[in-house]
């Protein structure tokens, strides 16, 4: 599934760690970071960590994880 396959699909997607690692262009231990810090929103999905894809578009729009 591509970017823009996430993005037409709504604010009720939600992406993994590593998906959101993979679009953001940093390392997973990045992403980790930004949710601990507050940076990213993440929710707990069938006992996993998920990232909303707004919360990810939101980064891409200018917010910064790196």
């Amino acid at each position: 599934m591509s970017y823009t396959e996430f993005c037409d699909a709504g604010s009720s997607v939600f992406l993994t760690i590593r998906q959101t690692a993979w679009l953001l262009g940093v390392s997973e231990s990045r992403v980790s970071w930004a949710i601990r810090v507050g940076l990213l929103r993440a929710v707990r999905r069938r006992s996993r960590v998920a990232i909303p894809v707004a919360d990810v578009q939101r980064v891409l729009a200018g917010g910064d994880v790196r």
